[in-house]
């Protein structure tokens, strides 16, 4: 979706700052939102692509003023209500008011925490050959779909070289709407800094994305 997350390319928000020995949490409340996201979509309330969504659908405003974690927070609080885990009054009073509703994958206990806080595995069986070869001249489609992508609106109707290719992967843009997995080759696709930003651009400037084959067509 062209939401602000999608902030590739775009001016006017400032340098990056890194922090000198940033800490992995600033407060407490950060690692159990790191908790509560982990622990509902290892039990199967929701998939990784879906979480992104719903951070994604934030209103400008909301997104661009609050923190990483904040953003966790207020994307997983939406998804609960909207999925029947959560209600609005639930959070209002700050308390279950009904019996909660079934999870897919059940409970887990302290035994299981560290397989689920190892990142899932997303690479499945390609279900045709590859489209492309390391080397073949692409276009990246102009798409603007109004839910989950994962490529970059900077790139769309722009040529790139395909430079890797990373196998057959879960893609994105159907399991955020939990439309099944449908796994879709994945490849590395290069594109010249002048030919996404203009003459004004760096000509020693390279631009590596990951996009996957729908995302594509020949050039």
């Amino acid at each position: 979706m062209n939401g602000v997350h999608d902030m590739g390319g775009m001016d006017g928000f400032g340098k990056v700052e890194p922090e000198p020995d940033e800490p992995m949490f600033h407060a407490h409340w950060e690692e159990r939102v790191l908790a509560m996201v982990r622990a509902m979509g290892a039990a199967g309330a929701f998939n990784i692509d879906t979480s992104r969504f719903y951070r994604e659908t934030l209103p400008p405003e909301v997104y661009l003023s609050s923190s990483y974690y904040k953003k966790w927070f207020l994307g997983l609080e939406e998804m609960l209500i909207e999925k029947g885990y959560l209600s609005r009054e639930e959070v209002a009073a700050g308390h279950a008011m009904q019996p909660a509703k079934a999870l897919k994958h059940g409970k887990f206990d302290l035994t299981q925490v560290e397989r689920v806080m190892v990142r899932g595995k997303f690479g499945r069986t390609a279900p045709a050959p590859a489209r492309f070869n390391i080397g073949d001249r692409v276009r990246a489609r102009n798409i603007h779909p109004a839910t989950h992508t994962r490529l970059p609106r900077y790139v769309r109707g722009h040529v790139g070289v395909v430079e890797l290719n990373h196998g057959c992967h879960v893609f994105p843009d159907t399991a955020a709407m939990e439309r099944g997995e449908h796994p879709q080759w994945l490849y590395t696709v290069v594109f010249e800094g002048r030919d996404l930003w203009g003459e004004d651009g760096d000509p020693t400037l390279k631009v590596s994305i990951d996009a996957f084959e729908p995302y594509l067509d020949p050039a």
